[in-house]
């Protein structure tokens, strides 16, 4: 079984990087982007108010995007059975980093450090003024939501105020980058779980992993465009599939198991 041999290699890697996306989340009632049942298939016009250009000179795509802010399951979510295994993952010492793209903190609310989890496209719970910079809090702007203001604006600058997620159109922040990259260069095992493997940079860290000689296993109930360079491919829901990978023993290493080496360690540099 897929589920066995990916154990397997989990249970013996020694340095793990992950890679989380939307489908780690959805037990826990957020729906993701592009499954069967994600905001995107069901509502394509629900991605403009993703699109930066889209959101910054376009006021009715604000205010949806506002409307859709206030009533976000987030707000009522709990971590689920595969947020707590990654958690459990770091409490076994191999846990390199935890990179995600999701915008919920649910790993944070599940008990990972949060000095491990790299958040490659924000999240949620900021403001930050596309004129001025200034931050603020999500909610006190969701307070104003609710007050009235279908739009609310910059408190400083009276500019357009955005989430503190990173949208298409807008790079991804330099050093949350760099430090992802260095993660996935710092491992034996790459895993990604649930994620289409679609949206890049986050994806192109699969094959960065590939090529600096990591195992790779992918858990994702769709196909990914990745699924060909990785050692394992497993189908099944999250909650089962991340508990029983990380429930695996870790493997004894003999006595003469080469030292770690990874491109990420400076050690191996010339």
């Amino acid at each position: 079984m897929e589920l066995d041999r990916a154990a397997e290699l989990v249970g013996a890697a020694r340095r793990i990087t992950v890679l989380t996306g939307a489908g780690i989340s959805t037990d826990s009632g957020i729906p993701d982007f592009r499954g069967p049942n994600g905001i995107w298939t069901r509502e394509p016009a629900a991605a403009q108010q993703f699109t930066l250009d889209a959101y910054l000179n376009d006021p009715e795509v604000r205010r949806d995007a506002w409307r859709r802010r206030a009533a976000h399951p987030v707000w009522r979510a709990e971590p689920n059975e595969a947020h707590r295994a990654l958690v459990d993952l770091e409490r076994s010492g191999r846990l390199r980093a935890l990179l995600t793209q999701n915008i919920d903190r649910l790993h944070q609310r599940a008990g990972s450090d949060p000095d491990l989890v790299i958040e490659l496209h924000g999240n949620m719970y900021g403001t930050v003024c596309a004129d001025c910079g200034s931050p603020g809090s999500m909610r006190d702007a969701l307070e104003r939501v609710a007050a009235g203001e279908e739009d609310p604006e910059c408190p400083v600058c009276g500019g357009v105020l955005r989430s503190t997620t990173v949208s298409f159109g807008q790079p991804l922040d330099d050093e949350v980058l760099r430090r992802a990259r260095t993660a996935t260069l710092d491992c034996e095992l790459f895993l990604a779980a649930g994620t289409s493997l679609s949206v890049y940079p986050a994806a192109g860290l699969v094959g960065l992993a590939a090529r600096a000689g990591a195992q790779v296993v992918i858990c994702n109930a769709e196909p990914t465009p990745y699924d060909d360079m990785a050692a394992e491919v497993v189908r099944g829901a999250l909650v089962e599939v991340l508990p029983a990978l990380v429930r695996a023993p870790a493997r004894e290493q003999p006595p003469d198991r080469a030292p770690l080496h990874t491109w990420g360690d400076p050690a191996t540099w010339t």
